[in-house]
């Protein structure tokens, strides 16, 4: 057999190995026996080195004009077009999920890199009146710095584009740290932007733990921002961290997101949506559909529909292009699933199908779970309160639009919620009356577009949203410019 590939660190513009000497293996979730490859084990050193040579770079970089810094990107973007399915193959080997699934998380990252490619010769500002005569005002948008992006496994090149290409265009220099499940998809992206001419220093990447380098990074003193998608429990911490020296703070993490059938719903496209929403990325998705509040006079046709569906899923190796879901990341989250399925079981919700992990055969050496749905849940059961990040889906029977209502505002949580109706005004209440940062109607919670914020409320997110034109007022400040032509001193709110 063949070495197994060994992959750098990427600093200063060159690929380096860690200064701890030590690697770790990146495995495939559907067959432990594949090795997609050694990554480096990097230190407080190799933090150290990338966020000093993003500090050097950063004057350089924050001088050179939006529009070419646009160029880079747009050659960056028309690389990752030509490497699409290559790149959707290892993510597949790596992080588990369809190739379908994959070949649309690198489309996301071509977007997003197109999209600020395109912001380079935007980046507006306002121009105003002033109170004064023979005065001008006007306000620009300036880069902060140095930025910390901290990823998920989940997505991991679409999330990394998310948050460098808007860091570059606005002027910053980053380091990316990768989620240590899903290294390589973010080391193909850093690699073509390295292709495409992005100078050394700009963009840096660093493997490795969150404890060793996840921490060191956002504490770090030169780094001026911090953008973290992940957990609510860890984002919490990330805050804390930053607060200490005041770094501006970015965090995208946990949702419980609803589905809401009201009784007048096309059943068939809310069973779609529900499955889509439920099951795709195999649950693990911070916008997964994994509670469905049905009404109560369509709820067992419903919930019949939906049970067929389900165990109907082909479960296997994302690369067979006949599997419709593939497996957990690893041991632990696999874990994490079994336990609440035993909390279901023992809150008295009815299990309706799976609750049981996936052995023997094509699934002996991989992390497989069956999709699982519980019904007649109460909206209190911690199933239907906690997000499980896997293929778990509570369904809660309602009353009314209303009580639906209620019941998706009631949780921690406000990132995604979508409703299934042909009323047009119950459409528009639930779309006001939703506290969560994205809505749809007739569709479920996932599938958001690069040209529209992405964010949430509560405790999903403090504020910032990513993606669109929102993304630019995290990797800016504005700075207000007052030009006097008077040729004499005017004092404002004071000479009238």
């Amino acid at each position: 057999m063949a070495p197994p590939k060994v992959y750098k660190n990427f600093i200063n513009g060159e690929w380096v190995e860690s200064a701890s000497a030590h690697a770790f293996e990146n495995v495939n979730p559907a067959d432990r026996n594949d090795l997609v490859g050694l990554f480096q084990k990097s230190n407080q050193q190799d933090v150290d080195d990338a966020v000093d040579a993003a500090k050097q770079a950063y004057p350089s970089w924050k001088n050179t004009p939006p529009p070419k810094r646009g160029e880079i990107l747009y050659r960056a973007a028309r690389l990752l077009a030509e490497e699409k399915e290559p790149f959707a193959e290892l993510m597949t080997r790596e992080m588990g999920k369809v190739l379908e699934e994959a070949r649309g998380d690198v489309q996301e990252a071509i977007d997003m890199t197109f999209y600020m490619a395109g912001e380079g010769r935007r980046l507006f500002g306002q121009t105003t009146t002033s109170e004064l005569p023979n005065k001008f005002c006007m306000s620009v948008r300036s880069p902060i710095g140095v930025g910390a992006l901290i990823t998920p496994w989940n997505f991991p090149m679409a999330i990394p584009s998310w948050k460098t290409m808007p860091a570059l265009i606005c002027g910053n220099t980053v380091v990316i740290k990768p989620a240590t499940d899903t290294p390589l998809s973010a080391y193909n992206l850093v690699k073509v932007l390295e292709e495409a001419g992005v100078p050394r220093g700009v963009v840096n990447l660093v493997t490795g733990t969150g404890v060793e380098v996840g921490n060191h990074l956002m504490a770090h003193g030169d780094v001026r921002m911090v953008s973290f998608t992940g957990s609510t429990e860890v984002g919490r911490k990330v805050s804390q961290a930053s607060a200490v020296s005041f770094k501006h703070c970015c965090l995208e993490m946990g949702g419980k997101n609803v589905i809401m059938v009201m009784e007048d719903a096309n059943l068939d496209l809310a069973v779609d949506g529900s499955v889509w929403g439920g099951f795709g990325t195999t649950g693990q998705r911070c916008t997964a559909a994994s509670r469905v509040v049905v009404h109560k006079g369509v709820y067992k046709e419903f919930v019949d529909r939906l049970v067929t569906r389900v165990r109907a899923l082909k479960v296997g190796n994302g690369l067979d292009p006949t599997v419709q879901m593939g497996p957990l990341i690893n041991g632990a989250q696999r874990q994490t699933v079994e336990s609440y399925v035993e909390v279901g079981k023992n809150e008295g919700a009815r299990l309706l199908c799976g609750g049981e992990r996936l052995t023997g055969g094509e699934y002996q050496q991989g992390w497989f779970y069956a999709p699982t749905i519980f019904g007649d849940c109460h909206p209190q059961m911690r199933i239907a309160q906690e997000e499980i990040f896997g293929p778990v889906v509570s369904v809660i029977p309602c009353h009314d639009l209303d009580e639906a209502i209620e019941i998706g505002n009631g949780i921690v949580y406000g990132l995604s919620a979508s409703i299934y109706t042909r009323n047009v005004n119950n459409a528009f209440r639930a779309m006001r009356d939703m506290e969560t940062g994205i809505f749809y109607v007739n569709a479920p919670t996932i599938g958001a577009e690069t040209h529209l914020p992405f964010g949430g409320t509560k405790q999903t997110g403090n504020g910032h949203r990513e993606a669109a034109t929102a993304a630019l007022d995290f990797y800016s400040e504005w700075k207000s410019v007052y030009v006097d032509y008077s040729d004499k001193l005017q004092r404002a709110q004071i000479d009238t």
